[in-house]
């Protein structure tokens, strides 16, 4: 059994991939779609989000971003680098060493 694909509601133009000024080419590539493309096929642009960036559109304007992960190690590096307590803890940690309350990898014994 083969599935079709319904014919999208969203215009040509949203389905165009975009690139964010002054990035280089290495980095993520941005892709905006429209939300009702998005609903009728998910699972579609999960896969994409893989390696680049989907921004979903509502009436042609940014609404959000799908994100996703190509690994659990993916998932977890995630979830670090938004965790608040985590953030927090880490500037607090950085603050310490700058105010000399702290000590540099190298003079830790091996």
């Amino acid at each position: 059994m083969t599935s079709h694909r319904k014919p999208s509601k969203s215009s040509p133009s949203s389905r165009k991939t975009k690139r964010r000024a002054g990035l280089s080419s290495t980095a993520r590539r941005v892709r905006h779609v429209a939300l009702a493309e998005v609903k009728d096929d998910l699972s579609h642009f999960l896969r994409l989000a893989e390696s680049e960036e989907i921004v979903i559109t509502r009436h042609g304007k940014p609404a959000g971003v799908l994100i996703g992960f190509e690994s659990e190690d993916d998932w977890f590096d995630h979830r670090l680098e938004h965790h608040p307590t985590f953030l927090r803890k880490v500037a607090e940690a950085r603050d310490a060493f700058r105010a000399g309350r702290g000590a540099r990898l190298e003079d830790l014994p091996s």
